[in-house]
C-alpha cells in the first residue's frame, strides 16, 4: 500500500482565489486521508479568506515553522510570506506579487530538500511578479531553472484529455521560428515517457497537431507541416513511438478524434489550452513533465473578479492535488517495475508504426 504523501501547496497570488480554493478543497475531511498538506503562505491570510466563505465547517489548522513538523490530520500552514503583506482581494499589487514569490521559493526549496513529496502551485499573476523582479514567464520556466533540467513539457491533464505543448509561454509571432524537427521530436519523446512513467499508459498513442489552418492546405497556407512536423513524426516512428499526424486542430477536436489517443501534442499554447479548457476546465490540471520531482497546479488563473466573493470553484485544485499524488505513486511503481525488468533482463518487444501523414 502506498504511503501517505506530504503535499506542499504554494499560496499563489494572495489577492486571487488561491486561498479560497485551497480552503474549500480541505473543507472535505477526506482530503486529509489522501495526503498531509503543507500550505506555504500566511496563517493570517488563510484566516482572512476563511471568514469570507460560507458553509465551511471547522478546519483544523496547524502553524509550523518546518515542513517536517506537519501534522498528518491537520491543514498545516508554514508562514513564509512577509508579515506585513496587505490583502486586497481582486487587485494586482506588489505585496501580493512578493508574497507569491516568497511562497514559491520556499515551497520549491523544501521540495528539493525532500521535506515534502510533491508540490501543487496556486495561480500567480505573471506580470505583477515580473515587476517585482521574478525574472520568469511562469511556474514552468522557474521550475526548469530551479531543478537545472534541459527541458520540461507543459501537459494539461484530465480524465478525458492529456495535451502537451511544444512552445508554451512565448508570443504567437515567435512560434513558427521556434518550431524545429528536433524540438518537436524531443517533445514527442517527452510526452511518450511521461505517459508511461507518470500515468501508467503502456505504449501510448500520441496525436501531433499541425501549425497552420488545414495543416497548410498542401503548402498554400504554410509548409511547416511538410518541412518540420512530419519529419519529426516519422523520426519518432522509427524509434518505435506511436506518433500520428499531423492533424488539423479544428477538425481534430471538433469531430472528437482526441478520444482515440492517449495524448496530444499541440504546437503552441492556445492551440492546446483553448480546446482543453473548453472540454475539461472544471477538473483540469497543469502538470510539468520532465522534472525530477512532481509539480501540478489548477488550470485556471488568479480570477481576481471572483476573489473574496465565495465564488471560486475548488474542483481544479482538488484534481491537482489528486493528480500530484497519483503521479508520484505511478512513478514509484514504474521505476520498481523497470528495476525488476533489468534484473531478469526482460526484452522490449517494440513494434514500429508506419510513417505519419498530414490529415486535414
Amino acid at each position: 500500500m502506498s504511503r501517505k504523501l506530504t503535499v506542499g501547496i504554494t499560496q499563489g497570488d494572495s489577492n486571487g482565489i488561491g486561498y479560497e480554493v485551497i480552503i474549500k478543497a480541505f473543507s472535505d475531511e477526506r482530503m486529509l486521508d489522501l495526503c498531509t498538506p503543507v500550505i506555504y503562505g500566511s496563517s493570517k491570510i488563510f484566516g482572512f479568506y476563511k471568514k469570507q466563505l460560507h458553509n465551511i465547517g471547522q478546519i483544523n489548522t496547524n502553524v509550523i515553522s518546518n515542513a517536517r513538523e506537519a501534522h498528518p490530520k491537520r491543514v498545516n500552514i508554514l508562514n513564509c510570506v512577509p508579515e506585513n503583506t496587505v490583502v486586497e482581494p481582486g487587485l494586482s499589487t506588489p505585496d501580493a506579487a512578493r508574497a507569491a514569490i516568497a511562497s514559491l521559493e520556499k515551497g520549491v526549496s523544501d521540495l528539493k530538500d525532500g521535506n515534502i513529496d510533491v508540490l501543487v502551485t496556486a495561480p500567480i499573476n505573471k506580470r505583477a511578479m515580473d515587476n517585482e523582479g521574478f525574472g520568469f514567464t511562469g511556474h514552468t520556466e522557474y521550475l526548469k531553472k530551479a531543478f537545472e533540467v534541459n527541458d520540461v513539457t507543459m501537459i494539461m491533464v484530465s480524465d478525458r484529455l492529456k495535451v502537451g505543448i511544444v512552445t508554451s509561454h512565448i508570443p504567437l509571432k515567435d512560434v513558427p521560428g521556434a518550431l524545429t524537427t528536433d524540438r518537436i521530436l524531443n517533445k514527442i519523446r517527452a510526452l511518450k515517457s511521461s505517459m508511461e512513467r507518470d500515468f501508467g499508459i503502456h505504449r501510448p498513442k500520441i496525436a501531433v497537431l499541425g501549425l497552420n489552418p488545414h495543416c497548410g492546405d498542401g503548402g498554400l497556407l504554410g509548409d511547416e507541416e511538410q518541412s518540420v512536423i512530419l519529419p519529426a513524426i516519422n523520426a519518432a516512428n522509427e524509434e518505435g513511438i506511436l506518433a500520428f499526424g499531423p492533424y488539423s486542430a479544428d477538425g481534430f477536436f471538433g469531430l472528437g478524434n482526441y478520444s482515440k489517443f492517449d495524448a496530444i501534442l499541440a504546437m503552441y499554447h492556445d492551440q492546446g489550452l483553448a480546446p482543453f479548457k473548453a472540454l475539461a476546465f472544471e477538473y483540469g490540471v497543469n502538470y510539468t513533465a520532465g522534472l525530477p520531482m512532481v509539480r501540478t497546479s489548477p488550470d485556471h488563473g488568479t480570477a481576481y473578479e471572483k476573489a473574496g466573493k465565495d465564488q471560486a470553484d475548488p474542483r481544479s485544485m482538488i484534481s491537482a492535488i489528486h493528480a500530484a499524488v497519483d503521479i508520484f505513486n505511478n512513478r514509484e511503481a514504474f521505476d520498481e517495475l523497470q528495476a525488476n525488468r533489468m534484473q531478469v533482463n526482460m526484452p522490449d518487444n517494440t513494434i514500429k508504426p508506419k510513417g505519419g501523414k498530414i490529415i486535414e
